[in-house]
C-alpha cells in the first residue's frame, strides 16, 4: 500500500465519499491540511470572513440538494468554538456537516497551549460524533465513521478534530480498497403501514402533515402521489414547506403561532386524524397541546426512535425513514385505490379549498414608509416558481412564511430550530455554491442582516450572485413585539442619526454603503410603487456582475405581526383582506 500523510488520506476519502464543497479559513493548526487539499485538487474551498459564517456556508450546501454534505474547516481554538452556532443550526436541524477542526500536538493539549482547547466536549452536545483523533491510523476511520453517522438514521452535523502532528505523521493507505460505510435507516413494516392507513381511512376530515424529514429523504414527490391518491390534504410544517406546491389543491396552509396560514389553523382545527410524517411536533406549530389534540388521533412516523412520544404520545409511533414509509404507504393505497376501498374525501378538500381561498391577510397597503405585507405581495410578484428562498429569523422570516409561496422541495431553506441571528446571508452563499443555476432570494431583517454581513465579501471574491432583501425598521422587530406583554420597549430601537449617511433618515446603519464597499450592489426603496422595478434592477445587477445583490425596503418603524400562544388564538394585529384586492398574489383569490 501507499504511504501518505493522514492528511492525505483525509481529503481522498472525502472525494470518494462525494464530499467535494469546503467553506472556511486556514490556520497554523490545519495548514497541514490545506497543503493536502492544494495538492489533491479535487476539492473547492470558499474563504469565508468568519469561521461562523464559513460553518452557516456548509450548512446551507448541505440543505440545497439531495444529497449533498458541506465541509466546514478552521483552525485550533476559536476556529472550532466559532463553528458551534454552526453545529447546533445543522443538529437541530438534522442537516449532514462535516467541521474539521486544526489542534494543537497530542503531547500538549494538557498543557493549556496556544488555543488549544477541547472541541470534542465543546461540540458533543450539538453533533452526532465529535472526536479529537489522538492516533495517525485512527484518521481513514474516523472520516469513514463520519460519513456513515451524517447519513444514516437522523442526519446531522460530526466534528474531527486534528491534531497537527497526527495530521503529518504517516500511514499506510490505499483509497482504492476504501469503502463507504453501509447506510443506516429503519424502514416501517407492512403491517404497521397497514394499521396507520387503517386509522387514516377511518377518521371523516384526514391530514397528513410533512414535515422536513420528507425533504431529507428525498420524498417529495412520493408525498404529493400519496396525498393524491388518498385524496388528503396536506400541512407542511416550517421545515417541509415546499414538499407540496403550495398552489396544489390539497396544500391545506402551514399551522401554527406564527409561520401559519389563517386558513391552515383553521383547516387543522376542523381535522379529526393527523398522520406526521418525518416531523418533530415542534412547538411553534402546536401551541398548547391540549388545544393541538383535543378531538383527533395521531400516528407519528420518524426516523429517530426517541422522536416518538417526545412531545405527545401518538395513537400509533412507527420508526421509519420517512421516504421508506411513503413508498410502503403508497404501495398499500395503489391496491385499495384497485380494489376500490378507499373513501371519498372530495367533500373534506372542498372545504379545505373554501377556508384557503377566503381565509387571507391584507398584503396590498400603499403606505409610505411602507408596511412589510406589501413586501411580500411584490416579492410574490417579481420571483418565480423556481425560486430558492432563503431566511432564518425575526419578524420577516414570521411574515415572509405567511405571506410568501413555495413551490418545491428544498426552495425554502430556513434555519428552524435553531434560529440563528447572521445565518441567513452565508447560508445562502453555500446555496448558490449547491445550486448554481437557481433563482436565490434571502430575506432579513436589519439585525440578522447586520450579524454576519461581512460575508457578503465572499459573495464578491467568489461570484455568488444572489438577491438579498433587506426589511429595515431599524428595530428588533420579533423582540420588541415579544416584550409587549411585559409592558416595556427595552434596548430594541437600532435607529440613530448617521452623521455620514443622513440620507437613511435616522435608520442608523447605511446597508447600502456598506454592501457596497463589500464589493456587492445595492438598492434602496422607499417607496411601495417602486418595489418592482428595484426587483428588476436587482435581476439584471445580479446578471452582469454576478455578485449579491441587496435590496433595502425601509419599513415603518413597527409592525405587529400576526401570532399568538395558542392555534385558535393568533391575534390578527392588522387588517384582514375582504377583497381579492386585499391579497392580490393570494394562491387562491379571496372568495
Amino acid at each position: 500500500m501507499a504511504k501518505m500523510r493522514t492528511v492525505d488520506a483525509a481529503v481522498a476519502i472525502l472525494e470518494k465519499e462525494g464530499a467535494t464543497e469546503a467553506f472556511g479559513l486556514p490556520g497554523a493548526a490545519i495548514n497541514p491540511f490545506y497543503s493536502a487539499m492544494r495538492a489533491h485538487g479535487g476539492i473547492r474551498h470558499t474563504l469565508a470572513r468568519h469561521v461562523e459564517g464559513a460553518s452557516h456556508m456548509a450548512d446551507g450546501y448541505s440543505r440545497a440538494a439531495d444529497g449533498n454534505i458541506g465541509i466546514c474547516i478552521g483552525t485550533s481554538g476559536p476556529a472550532g468554538t466559532d463553528m458551534i452556532t454552526g453545529l447546533y443550526a445543522a443538529w437541530a436541524d438534522s442537516i449532514p456537516m462535516l467541521c474539521i477542526t486544526g489542534q494543537a500536538p497530542v503531547a500538549k493539549l494538557h498543557k493549556e497551549d496556544f488555543q488549544a482547547v477541547d472541541i470534542e466536549s465543546i461540540a458533543k452536545p450539538v453533533t452526532k460524533m465529535a472526536m479529537t483523533i489522538l492516533e495517525p491510523g485512527q484518521v481513514p476511520g474516523a472520516f469513514q465513521k463520519a460519513f456513515q453517522l451524517m447519513r444514516s438514521g437522523r442526519p446531522g452535523p460530526v466534528l474531527l478534530d486534528l491534531p497537527i502532528d497526527v495530521q503529518m505523521a504517516e500511514i499506510e493507505f490505499d483509497i482504492e480498497t476504501y469503502e463507504p460505510l453501509p447506510i443506516e435507516k429503519p424502514k416501517a413494516s407492512r403491517k404497521q403501514l397497514e394499521k396507520a392507513l387503517d386509522m387514516l381511512t377511518s377518521a371523516k376530515h384526514p391530514l397528513i402533515v410533512a414535515g422536513g424529514g420528507i425533504i431529507n429523504a428525498g420524498a417529495s414527490a412520493q408525498l404529493v402521489e400519496l396525498a393524491e391518491i388518498l385524496n388528503v390534504p396536506v400541512i407542511p410544517t416550517l421545515m417541509g414547506w415546499g414538499a407540496i406546491p403550495d398552489d396544489h389543491q390539497l396544500m391545506a396552509g402551514m399551522v401554527g403561532l406564527q409561520t401559519s396560514h389563517r386558513y391552515g389553523n383553521e383547516t387543522f382545527l376542523q381535522s379529526d386524524f393527523v398522520i406526521g410524517i418525518g416531523n418533530r411536533w415542534a412547538n411553534r406549530h402546536t401551541g398548547g397541546l391540549d388545544t393541538y389534540t383535543a378531538g383527533r388521533k395521531f400516528v407519528h412516523i420518524d426516523i429517530e426512535p426517541t422522536q416518538i412520544g417526545r412531545v405527545f404520545s401518538p395513537d400509533l409511533g412507527i420508526a421509519s425513514d420517512a421516504g421508506a414509509a411513503l413508498d410502503g404507504l403508497l404501495e398499500l393505497a395503489r391496491e385499495r385505490q384497485a380494489a376500490k376501498t378507499l373513501p371519498d374525501y372530495s367533500g373534506w378538500v372542498a372545504e379545505c379549498q373554501e377556508r384557503k381561498g377566503s381565509l387571507h391577510r391584507k398584503t396590498n397597503f400603499d403606505n409610505v414608509p411602507i408596511k412589510p405585507q406589501r413586501v411580500y405581495q411584490e416579492m410574490n410578484k417579481a420571483f418565480g416558481r423556481d425560486t430558492t428562498y432563503v431566511s432564518t429569523i425575526g419578524l420577516s422570516q414570521i411574515a415572509g412564511a405567511q405571506m410568501l409561496h413555495v413551490f418545491g422541495a428544498r426552495k425554502w431553506i430556513n434555519a428552524g430550530q435553531a434560529g440563528p441571528l447572521g445565518w441567513t446571508a452565508p447560508a445562502a452563499l453555500g446555496v448558490v455554491r449547491g445550486t448554481p443555476d437557481a433563482t436565490v432570494v434571502a430575506l432579513s431583517g436589519d439585525y440578522d442582516f447586520q450579524f454576519m454581513i461581512e460575508e457578503l465579501a465572499v459573495g464578491a471574491q467568489f461570484n455568488l450572485p444572489y438577491i438579498h432583501v433587506v426589511v429595515n425598521n431599524s428595530y428588533l422587530g420579533l423582540i420588541r413585539q415579544s416584550q409587549r406583554g411585559f409592558n416595556m420597549e427595552q434596548n430594541v430601537s437600532l435607529a440613530f442619526e448617521n452623521i455620514n449617511s443622513p440620507e437613511t433618515n435616522g435608520y442608523g446603519v447605511d446597508h447600502i454603503k456598506v454592501a457596497e464597499g463589500l464589493g456587492c450592489k445595492a438598492i434602496r426603496v422607499e417607496n411601495p410603487n417602486d418595489m418592482p422595478a428595484a426587483f428588476d434592477k436587482a435581476k439584471a445587477l445580479m446578471g452582469e456582475f454576478k455578485v449579491p445583490v441587496v435590496v433595502e425596503v425601509i419599513l415603518e418603524k413597527i409592525t405587529n405581526i400576526s401570532m399568538g400562544v395558542e392555534i385558535n388564538g393568533v391575534n390578527e394585529f392588522e387588517e384582514l383582506a375582504e377583497t381579492a384586492a386585499d391579497a392580490p398574489t393570494a394562491i387562491l383569490a379571496k372568495a
